[in-house]
């Protein structure tokens, strides 16, 4: 009898965290007591707003496009993202001397398209709700002979993305509950196999939003789900169906899927500006979002929470938080 060998170990994401020594931002983790009261448990924030571009996608993408043989990288690398992702490929492209194509969807939001142009990347545009566009990126690396770095969908992306939980257990210590907003799933992918390799009675709860509950779906029915494109303030959750790769390791190891709504992501997005006094997009509140309403259930004592992104500008920020 022989059993599958899991995408991705504890050993590749410790391998991703030396490879991203002093290249990538060690975040810092944060404390509220008011939180700490509201919610009746110690929360750990592992705040990746800190992060390079913004986001923990820098984790991943600079793992993977580090590893490309010199020739490869000479070619250049391509990526499909609603902003997050784009931004980190492009950083990354840069940081190893080379170019990124980015394949983007025409509502992205503004600040993040212009930030990933900043970096140095060409964009292609598409419509999310209409067209397909790892074909469309595919199509593209195929033609120009790039190396393809998607969002999720790759080992050394997973890893990568895992180092953000492994360096919340190294500060934090002993935590009893760990939640990971879940778009493609990969975060939670990389998060969970580095937890459950250190601390296997940690229990690993996604957040999605209630529109883009594709993951949630999948792992009550055992197989990949398909739902259609959500329409959710969350737009780096904004998926409808979770990655191939990524869904067979959460559904080994991840314990739980909490759903939020846009009004509770608000909320979250709200507090976290006014008591924390941090910036946070609507994808990277969601964990925040399920911890204030309640929805993650009764909650053990130390719970660690991964704020996934702050990319969001100041008009859209104010606009969801009513004006601030």
């Amino acid at each position: 009898m022989t059993t599958t060998p899991p995408t991705i170990t504890l050993d590749d994401v410790r391998d991703a965290a030396a490879r991203l020594k002093g290249v990538a931002h060690r975040t810092p983790v944060l404390r509220s007591r008011t939180l700490d009261a509201l919610v009746g448990a110690e929360v750990l924030l592992k705040c990746e707003n800190f992060q390079r571009v913004g986001a923990f996608k820098f984790r991943g993408a600079y793992n993977a496009a580090s590893r490309l043989a010199p020739e490869q990288l000479a070619r250049g690398i391509a990526a499909y993202s609603s902003g997050n992702h784009a931004q980190a490929v492009a950083l990354a492209a840069r940081e190893l001397g080379t170019t990124a194509v980015i394949v983007m969807p025409e509502d992205a939001p503004g600040s993040k398209r212009a930030a990933t142009e900043g970096y140095g990347a060409e964009i292609v545009t598409y419509d999310r709700y209409t067209e397909d566009r790892v074909a469309i990126a595919e199509a593209l690396a195929a033609d120009r002979g790039l190396a393809l770095i998607p969002p999720y969908e790759h080992p050394h992306v997973m890893a990568g993305q895992g180092t953000a939980a492994l360096e919340l257990l190294e500060e934090a210590g002993e935590l009893d509950a760990l939640l990971v907003p879940v778009g493609g799933g990969g975060l939670i992918a990389g998060s969970a196999t580095a937890v459950k390799g250190l601390r296997p009675g940690t229990r690993i709860v996604g957040v999605e939003p209630e529109a883009g509950d594709d993951t949630k779906r999948s792992l009550e029915a055992g197989r990949r789900v398909e739902i259609p494109v959500p329409r959710t303030i969350a737009d780096g959750q904004a998926l409808h169906t979770p990655g191939e790769l990524t869904f067979s390791v959460n559904r080994r190891l991840v314990d739980d899927i909490a759903l939020v709504g846009d009004d509770e992501i608000r909320a979250a997005m709200r507090f976290a500006f006014e008591r924390l006094k941090i910036v946070v997009e609507p994808s990277g509140a969601t964990p925040l979002a399920a911890l204030l309403a309640g929805r993650a259930g009764a909650l053990p004592r130390r719970v660690g929470v991964i704020v996934s992104g702050g990319n969001i500008d100041t008009g859209r920020f104010a606009e969801l938080c009513g004006g601030l």
